[in-house]
């Protein structure tokens, strides 16, 4: 079958501002296994540009393909450029099939079917399995209804299949690296640089995050067999710097420090940078000379809040002093620390600013990076804010950037106003000024430079948003009305094996209008 994977253009800051791209690992994850069963596998990139939605469906014309595939890592505020992408699509070619992937459709399946008829068939979870038997079923035209992990119209109605089984063994599905140019591909400044992930999911309960409930369970790659294809990527394609996907690759303590020393056995020279959690990094202070020796030169620490009382009542397990005792030991080992803080997990008032930007100062991190509570209906923490007061309805500024939820104390004005001011005084405070320019290590001021040079350009780019072209309403709907019911306890991944031994039951939805 000759399919098309297409890349969506984001709107995100995150995806605008800097002039580094990254390839996107997941559509390449779902492209391994297809090309492996023979099928003809095209991609495009419409990062790039970032490439105009009628150049995309001229591609999408041209390519001839029966199947087109789309999906976005930022899958949320990425859905409404989609769904333009495969609406005008559909209209260029009526007879082509897309198909849709993400954790947006995964959760939000039966209103992306009732909404938008232009997308026939959502894959739910994890794709590699599904995207593979889907296509082959497609292929040989033979009937979907007996693969798990899809939702789809049937008879008029819109039904799901059962839960895919999760995938146990992450090294059975390779990624098709052989799709992408690497000469496109950069990150930390230019270096030329690939996405990665050694492990899915998380094992902490943490109520904002979708992680655990998307992958349902934590798991990981083999250290040896990953390290080795890190050193392949590096010698083969020069790639210098690996980004992990994962939400906590350290989750092991010894599966992750066999990792380390694998990549240490490999002799290579790169980069790893990626997102842990500090008490992680307490855990192992006795080998963290591996960290640096096998290249980890920045984490970023998801410290969320500085107030014990919020960090446990979002489940966080994390305390302040843990926090900047991480800092402290990656200081030491030559890492760079990026904190990261999360604003309206409550409805903060004004003194509750400036304490935070108190103890900000006292942690004393190399870099900060604050982001606004963002709902999502897989979430824990939707529930608990689901009367809260939706200011953007925007939903492409969905995106942790932008405020999306009202305080009762604070306006949004004031809001962004404090955000903006902690971060500036906390980025130029002199010690960390003095810090960034007689850092000794080049590779870390290199990457320093680079971080304070793309934090400029966002903060910029983020005040003149802000002023002249975010769109903000004051009596918006709350949280449930704007985006539905809770869908916590739904399952995105079975834990059962990944062999499928029979049939799935077919589970019609009956689709009424919300009240």
């Amino acid at each position: 079958m000759k399919v098309l994977i297409v890349n969506p253009p984001h709107t995100a800051i995150g995806s605008r501002i800097p002039d580094d791209h990254l390839p996107p690992l997941g559509l390449l994850s779902i492209a391994g296994p297809l090309i492996d069963d023979d099928h003809e596998v095209d991609f495009l990139d419409a990062e790039f540009g970032p490439l105009p939605i009628s150049d995309i469906v001229s591609a999408i014309e041209r390519s001839g393909c029966e199947a087109l595939l789309l999906g976005h890592s930022g899958s949320t505020s990425a859905h409404p450029t989609t769904a333009e992408i495969a609406r005008r699509a559909k209209e260029c070619r009526p007879g082509l099939i897309v198909i849709y992937g993400g954790v947006f459709p995964t959760y939000h399946w039966r209103d992306i079917l009732r909404e938008a008829p232009e997308f026939d068939i959502l894959v739910r979870g994890e794709g590699e399995e599904t995207c593979r038997q889907l296509v082959n079923a497609l292929g040989r035209d033979q009937p979907i209804a007996g693969i798990r992990g899809l939702a789809f119209r049937a008879d008029g109605e819109i039904v799901s299949t059962p839960p895919q089984p999760m995938i146990r063994d992450l090294d059975a599905y390779r990624i098709a690296w052989e799709l992408i140019d690497f000469e496109r591909y950069s990150y930390w400044g230019g270096k030329r640089a690939v996405v990665v992930q050694f492990s899915r999911g998380c094992p902490h309960p943490c109520t904002y995050c979708g992680q655990r409930g998307f992958w349902t369970q934590w798991r990981h790659r083999n250290p040896e067999v990953f390290a080795a294809e890190l050193a392949w990527l590096h010698r083969k394609y020069g790639i210098e710097v690996f980004n992990f996907a994962d939400e906590n690759p350290t989750s092991s303590k010894k599966m992750w420090k066999r990792f380390l020393e694998a990549i240490i056995a490999e002799n290579v020279e790169i980069t790893l940078v990626g997102s842990t959690r500090a008490d992680d990094i307490v855990r192992d202070r006795d080998h963290l000379h591996l960290y640096k020796k096998a290249g980890v030169e920045r984490f970023l620490m998801g410290m969320e809040h500085t107030d014990e009382k919020v960090l446990a009542k979002i489940r966080k397990g994390a305390t302040p002093s843990t926090d900047r005792e991480a800092i402290r030991l990656m200081r030491q080992h030559g890492m760079l620390s990026l904190a990261t803080w999360v604003v309206g997990f409550e409805e903060e008032r004004d003194r509750d600013y400036w304490r935070v930007l108190r103890l900000l100062l006292s942690y004393d991190p190399d870099q900060i990076q604050s982001l606004y509570v963002t709902p999502h209906r897989w979430t824990p923490l939707f529930g608990d804010i689901r009367h809260r007061r939706v200011i953007q309805l925007d939903q492409r500024k969905w995106d942790y950037k932008h405020q999306v939820l009202a305080t009762r104390h604070v306006p949004p004005w004031r809001v962004f106003l404090w955000v903006k001011t902690i971060e500036f005084i906390v980025q130029s405070r002199p010690r960390a000024l003095w810090r960034l320019w007689t850092m000794r290590d080049p590779k870390l001021r290199h990457a320093h430079k680079w971080y304070y040079a793309m934090g400029r350009r966002v903060w910029i780019h983020e005040v003149l948003g802000f002023v002249f072209r975010d769109k903000r309403i004051k009596d918006g709907p709350s949280v449930a009305e704007y985006w539905g019911e809770n869908h916590e306890n739904e399952e995105a991944l079975s834990r059962g094996r990944s062999e499928i031994s029979s049939p799935p039951t077919l589970e019609p939805e009956r689709l009424v209008e919300a009240s």
